[in-house]
């Protein structure tokens, strides 16, 4: 009795084990991997970095303020003689000291915008890191869902390569029956047998591969027990065949990374140049500070001197020359042609690449459509031999070539289904649209 009770526990713990991770569906995998991921958190922290440097402080928009303080002292020996006299007096190892503190405050107020110009930068630099960012969860999200359905794929596979080692069986037996009556031939018997054993290989061999696939997901997932076992409830690579091009196209443009950034290395040829201008301007700047200085003497007339005050002033310049300063102009207008060029060349290249996945993705669309009757026609074709195969109509060469039929069918049907849905993943991250698959 108690042995049931335990057997009854270790099968519902085992259940619940099971249950509590079936449910890993592509949307639970991406949140764990954008989470927990060690690519994402680094530039996550290189965003942030970006961020944390956009401000006024650093574009030197704002004054700074120093704190100093210091002390000297002098240890003298002299030696005098007067003239009118003659009377020499000496004094040795006397000691003058000197104390100092003060505050002193040094403001840019004006350098030809070439602050703001900084400002402006380091807020773009910014937005630059927030790009990268996603960027970065984007190609995550397209190799983890990539890796997601190469899983299913690879499972099918498992699951077709059983299905032929059952075929591959069920021949070896009934050839074996009829070996021993006389109505096969000992080679018929062996080739059955050679036959199932390579069925049996693949099998074993996909097995490997479906351990694979585990073990990638489990370190895009930043999974430190890389063996774990992933429990995935989709047992089909469901294939959306609805994706229209003209709103692909249209989101492409809008929000398409690549565009983004280069549409930013152009504002930010744009601000280069600005700068260099700036130098076209007088600069003024700000000085104040007070401080407070302490004298003592020890055979001085004055035993001890303080002075402490205010002190002010304003700096106003202009550069005459400068002779690099046309050269530079000119080169950042070179630079702002050069990144509009490769702006419009970024622009051709992800067109041709969207119009070259469309393609693909519509012509396996019509593959995919095309292998699903082929199936049929195949798993026809099987039982009849198989039928036949029974009422020794048929020679075991025959039925094997009827068996690879239907095998070759169900894998080009799954390479169909697994290529339509990788030229879905990547149209949906070209058009910006991949994040869609964390509302799923």
């Amino acid at each position: 009795m108690n042995k049931k009770i335990y057997i009854s526990l270790l099968a519902l713990f085992s259940s619940l084990s099971i249950f509590s991770q079936q449910h890993c569906s592509l949307k639970k995998c991406l949140e764990i991997g954008l989470e927990k991921n060690y690519s994402i958190r680094i530039v996550k922290n290189d965003e942030q970095a970006s961020a944390n440097t956009a401000n006024a402080a650093y574009a030197g928009l704002l004054p700074t303020v120093d704190l100093s303080a210091g002390y000297g002292a002098d240890i003298t020996s002299s030696k005098s003689t007067a003239r009118a006299s003659g009377e020499t007096k000496s004094s040795y190892n006397y000691l003058d000291q000197d104390y100092r503190a003060g505050v002193q405050l040094n403001w840019t107020v004006f350098d030809g915008f070439g602050l703001w110009t900084n400002y402006k930068q380091l807020k773009l630099m910014k937005e630059q890191g927030m790009l990268q960012t996603r960027i970065s969860i984007e190609d995550f999200m397209a190799e983890m869902a990539s890796e997601y359905y190469n899983f299913i794929q690879q499972k099918i596979r498992l699951k077709n390569f059983r299905y032929a080692v059952k075929l591959s069986k069920e021949r070896m037996r009934i050839v074996e029956e009829r070996y021993n009556i006389g109505n096969f031939s000992k080679l018929d018997y062996q080739q059955a047998k050679v036959d199932f054993n390579a069925d049996s290989a693949k099998y074993m061999k996909q097995q490997e591969t479906l351990k694979s696939s585990v073990i990638r997901l489990n370190e895009l997932m930043a999974n430190a027990q890389v063996n774990d076992k992933i429990f995935i409830p989709d047992t089909i690579i469901d294939v959306d065949v609805s994706l229209n091009y003209n709103q692909l196209e249209s989101n492409m443009l809008m929000n398409n990374t690549d565009l983004l950034r280069s549409d930013q290395s152009s504002s930010m040829a744009q601000l280069d140049l600005k700068k260099v201008l700036s130098r076209n301007y007088p600069y003024v700047k700000l000085n104040a500070g007070y401080n407070l200085n302490r004298y003592k003497y020890e055979i001085a007339a004055n035993k001890k001197v303080d002075n402490w005050g205010l002190s002010t002033g304003v700096t106003v310049g202009f550069n005459i020359f400068d002779g690099k300063r046309a050269a530079d102009r000119k080169n950042a207008r070179l630079k702002i042609e050069s990144k509009k060029l490769e702006r419009e060349d970024v622009e051709l290249s992800i067109r041709a690449n969207f119009n070259n996945l469309w393609q693909a993705y519509r012509n396996n669309i019509e593959v995919l459509y095309l292998e699903r009757q082929n199936v049929i026609a195949a798993q026809e074709n099987y039982d009849i031999a198989h039928e036949r195969y029974l009422l020794g109509d048929l020679s075991g060469f025959e039925m094997r070539e009827a068996q690879k039929s239907l095998l070759d069918a169900e894998e080009r049907i799954l390479a169909a289904e697994y290529n339509t849905k990788m030229c879905e993943i990547s149209l949906m991250q070209i058009s910006g649209n991949i994040m869609s698959y964390l509302k799923n």
